[in-house]
């Protein structure tokens, strides 16, 4: 049986990949409505204006998983 720490930490990923999935689109409504629309409409400001909004609610999501855990830094380490 899974842990809830577990359970936890994958409802956060499936949260993180759908707001980037929405930020994508955001970015892909855009350009569709730059294409179309000559860049006169303003569908395509609501739609960059979305994209900055769940760019930027996605950083606070995933410093707010760094600090209670869920997120964690790895790479290349320091030699001590």
């Amino acid at each position: 049986m899974p842990s809830r720490y577990n359970e936890t930490m994958d409802a956060f990923k499936v949260v993180v990949i759908c707001v980037l999935a929405a930020v994508v689109f955001s970015l892909g409504s855009a350009l569709f409505h730059l294409v179309n629309d000559k860049g006169d409409s303003k569908k395509m400001v609501h739609a960059l204006t979305l994209r900055i909004g769940l760019s930027i609610a996605l950083f606070i999501l995933i410093m707010i998983g760094w600090k209670l855990g869920l997120v964690t830094p790895h790479g290349v380490q320091p030699q001590s």
